[in-house]
């Protein structure tokens, strides 16, 4: 199951609020996984979605577990509950396939959200939150990303955020030779901005950051300068294009700083891109004169607008998708089996050893041929009943109907409930 929130279904002032620093997904995976009909969980947050991954028995439950969680820790609102979608089963794996494989992205083709799902899933591995199944699924999820890269053209096609950082200015500035560029904080997004305005002529990068050898490190790669950030204001003033890029959880640029800024400045344009979840510069910054703000929604239109993905590599990357899903969920529902076909035929062995034990006590002593004789009819009929339940169980094509007949035999057959699969 995938409860989340991403791009297509909440602004981005909505999936800031929900976003999950690093710092806060150990303890909201800890938390997760001890909450009510959650078995396994993982935790995928970027700027465009905050996801949780699940499995479970009883996906309302779940569902209605991750709600607390979200209204505990985040103050979720019962009107926002709205914004968030919850897939089970095989629209589950299929989302989550094409998340891998940068199908679900506001840059269809990219690269980065995969290496994004698999820190997610180490995370979850390291805290101990996944098992054998979201193992598997997560698993399968990189297998696919790399048989879509592989078999089609989707990832050299893909229009990045940082290009289209390039097309903003210059949308303002016509040509970017000599710009003055300010990138704050040290992520990779706002790194490769960077890089992209310097490719295109930008020059004289400032790298402001709280750490100051981080900064050095990307200045030394950028062939710029690292600033202090106490001194932030100063290269604000004489930057053309300031790329915010901070894992800061507050504002650290306010309208009444950009005012200041702009009086600083002496009317010379500036151009803002606020790239960063939550938002680094306050949304009424854009009411200020001469400063042009944009965020990372405004930045994802530019993506769409100037998309040059062919639309046969879209579709046969959905296609491989599709394929692998549907193929995907029949495994997990064959291996969900496995533990009640495992504790049926212990049953029937066990029934059949009481019926053979008390036909030898009514019949009176047994020679040896007929003794083996007996016992491998018993053998028999037990193999025949565990393996026509076997694959009657297996082969049903829906979740629902499987827990249905899943739920009877164990009644029938006075067997534990188990949600553990055994071994391969």
């Amino acid at each position: 199951m995938v409860v989340g929130v991403n791009y297509r279904t909440a602004p981005v002032e909505v999936r800031e609020r929900f976003w999950i620093s690093e710092s806060r997904r150990y303890e909201a995976l800890v938390r997760l996984s001890r909450a009510e009909a959650i078995e396994e969980v993982a935790v995928l947050a970027t700027p465009n979605r905050t996801e949780f991954v699940l499995w479970t028995r009883d996906a309302s439950v779940a569902a209605n577990s991750v709600l607390q969680f979200l209204t505990a820790e985040y103050d979720l609102r019962l009107c926002e509950w709205k914004h968030f979608y919850r897939l089970i089963g095989e629209p589950a794996l299929l989302h989550l396939f094409k998340v891998a494989s940068g199908l679900d992205s506001t840059i269809i083709g990219e690269q980065e959200i995969v290496a994004q799902l698999k820190d997610a899933w180490a995370l979850a591995q390291k805290v101990g939150t996944t098992a054998r199944f979201l193992d598997s699924v997560f698993q399968k999820a990189v297998a696919v990303s790399e048989r879509v890269r592989a078999e089609t053209a989707l990832g050299q096609c893909a229009v990045s955020i940082p290009y289209a950082a390039v097309e903003l200015a210059r949308q303002l500035f016509g040509s970017l030779q000599g710009r003055k560029v300010v990138l704050i904080g040290a992520g990779h997004l706002g790194e490769l901005s960077a890089e992209y305005l310097v490719k295109y002529g930008a020059r004289d990068v400032r790298i402001v950051n709280r750490t100051v050898e981080k900064a050095q490190e990307i200045a030394e790669r950028l062939g710029g300068v690292a600033g202090v950030y106490e001194e932030r204001w100063k290269h604000f003033i004489e930057a053309d294009i300031i790329i915010s890029a901070s894992a800061c959880p507050h504002l650290i640029f306010t309208r009444e700083e950009g005012d200041y800024v702009r009086q600083e400045r002496q009317g010379r344009p500036l151009l803002m891109i606020d790239i960063a979840v939550p938002r680094d510069i306050d949304p009424k910054v854009r009411q200020i004169h001469g400063i042009f703000l944009y965020d990372i929604d405004d930045l994802e239109q530019v993506v769409r607008r100037t998309s040059t993905i062919h639309e046969s590599a879209t579709e046969q990357a959905n296609a491989i998708v599709t394929s692998e899903a549907k193929f995907f969920s029949r495994r997990m529902l064959s291996e969900v089996a496995v533990p009640t076909v495992v504790a049926l035929r212990e049953r029937l062995d066990e029934l059949c050893r009481q019926e053979v034990e008390s036909y030898r006590q009514d019949a009176g002593p047994l020679t040896s041929e007929q003794d083996q004789v007996l016992n491998a009819l018993a053998k028999r009929i037990s193999s025949r009943i565990a393996g026509t339940l076997a694959r009657e169980l297996k082969d049903l094509p829906e979740q629902m109907e499987q827990d249905q007949l899943t739920t009877a035999i164990q009644k029938l057959f006075h067997l534990k409930s188990s949600t553990t699969a055994a071994a391969n």
